[in-house]
């Protein structure tokens, strides 16, 4: 802890603040002292210390102000406020801002060394917590989930961050394979550089060269001037590949070359350009039947799949439901300025009833249309029932179910004497065709005799 743990001193008498500092010296602690408060939102800044000792008459400012200053931003020191003017009514107000304790001078020395020996204990055990109750997931970036299966990812991301090895990422459309590429850099020796990601199935097929290689001017109509690919943007850093399984098989066998030799050729040029990246992809897909159906190459699909990482489907998770619901429900709460502040049990029961065929993206989409419909404070289950239906519970057969993209579940279609809105009947009619396509946006957009860019291009526009 003496490594770690620091404190601040805010007292605007200096002796008073080097009789604290002398009482303390004995816990072997680096301590710093602030006079006035505009210093001491400086340290707070600058050092971020364990526990401050907060004077609550400052020169030019109050210490309350300061103690809400630090709740604001969910610094996680124990403030311990100290006032010669204390009151019951100013102790109560401290601790309803965030204070740890409240000491009234004079003081002994005894006092407040254990009063910060306290302090320090409670920073120590909410740490705890914090790690072995809910912490993974803050550390996964915005991964959040405790349960089995999630720990196995965390697990994986963990033993894999370091490496340079290629990382192949699958799960059902919905279950954050973004995020997943995105822990693996954050964790790497490459976090400082750029992570790109691009979506191989959000771009036409006759631009996805481009976009990943980069092209000359003049290379094609429309090439007005020289553009760096996502590939040279990345260099030093990640290459997020999504939806890689979508990719044409004559541009796979230009990847395949481009991880072998680690060289890119833009497109109209004959110069190769050095570039070192780490590939990450993901699909929604089983990447092994899509070789055995000819769509993918065997020879890409060994380069690639190195390290494999499988996200598993919400309704597998356990009561990670609830965690994100709950986090989802405090975000759009304060996005929309609605009231919300928990969910009632029988909400929760719906929640964990359902059989989240969208996944995380299905669960986000209800929460925040149950905000958006509703006034607080209680997320109930009637809510909920007017947004997901009837009760869809998970089974063997289902609990793998996906939806062909990566969007809510379609609402039910109107009653018979009601009219639907155009663009709603639109994104069923699409939903659909894909659905009978084996989630193929490309053979769907055939047999709606439309162009796959149109198709994209409006699954887009649901995702935003």
């Amino acid at each position: 802890m003496a490594e770690e743990a620091s404190i601040l001193i805010v007292e605007d008498s200096p002796t008073l603040a080097l009789t604290y500092r002398e009482y303390l010296r004995s816990l072997g602690l680096p301590m710093e002292i602030a006079e006035t408060g505009s210093d001491a939102l400086a340290h707070i800044e600058a050092a971020k210390p364990t526990v401050i000792l907060l004077d609550l008459m400052l020169p030019d400012m109050d210490g309350l102000d300061i103690l809400k200053r630090v709740k604001a931003e969910k610094n996680d020191a124990r403030v311990i406020v100290i006032t010669a003017h204390g009151s019951v009514k100013v102790a109560v107000e401290a601790m309803r801002e965030g204070a740890t304790d409240f000491l009234l001078k004079p003081f002994a020395a005894e006092r407040l060394v254990t009063t910060v020996k306290n302090a320090l204990e409670i920073h120590r055990l909410a740490g705890l917590v914090e790690q072995f109750a809910g912490g993974r997931a803050k550390k996964f970036d915005r991964f959040i989930g405790n349960s089995a299966p999630m720990l196995a990812v965390y697990r994986m991301i963990e033993d894999c961050a370091a490496s340079k090895a290629s990382v192949f990422i699958m799960g059902p459309s919905g279950t954050g394979k973004e995020l997943c590429a995105e822990s693996v850099h954050n964790q790497s020796p490459r976090k400082d550089k750029r992570f790109v990601a691009l979506n191989c199935a959000a771009i036409p097929a006759n631009l996805i060269e481009s976009e990943i290689f980069g092209h000359k001017k003049g290379a094609f109509t429309g090439a007005t001037t020289d553009r760096d690919g996502a590939a040279v943007t990345a260099d030093g850093g990640t290459l997020f590949l999504d939806e890689i399984c979508e990719m044409p098989l004559d541009l796979q066998a230009k990847l395949l070359r481009f991880i072998q030799t680690g060289q890119v050729v833009p497109v109209g040029s004959n110069t190769p350009r050095d570039v070192n990246v780490r590939f990450v992809c993901a699909t929604n897909r089983t990447p092994w039947e899509e070789v055995e159906a000819g769509r993918f190459r065997e020879d890409l699909y060994y380069r690639l799949h190195v390290v494999p990482i499988h996200l598993p489907p919400l309704a597998e998770r356990g009561d990670d439901v609830l965690l994100i619901a709950r986090h989802l429900l405090a975000q759009y709460a304060e996005e929309e300025d609605k009231a919300f502040d928990r969910i009632e049990p029988d909400a929760e029961a719906r929640l964990k009833a359902h059989s989240w065929p969208g996944n995380v993206r299905e669960l986000g989409n209800v929460i925040h249309s149950a905000v958006v419909l509703n006034e607080g404070p209680a997320l109930t289950g009637p809510m909920l029932e007017r947004l997901m239906g009837p009760s869809r519970r998970k089974s063997p057969a289902t609990t793998h179910a996906t939806l062909p993209m990566e969007t809510a579940a379609p609402s039910p279609p109107p009653m018979a004497d009601e009219i639907e809105p155009l663009a709603i009947s639109e994104r069923r009619l699409i939903e659909r065709a894909i659905e009978l396509s084996g989630g193929k946006v490309r053979a769907a957009a055939k047999k709606l005799e439309v162009n796959p860019s149109t198709l994209y291009r409006k699954i887009k526009e649901w995702e935003a």
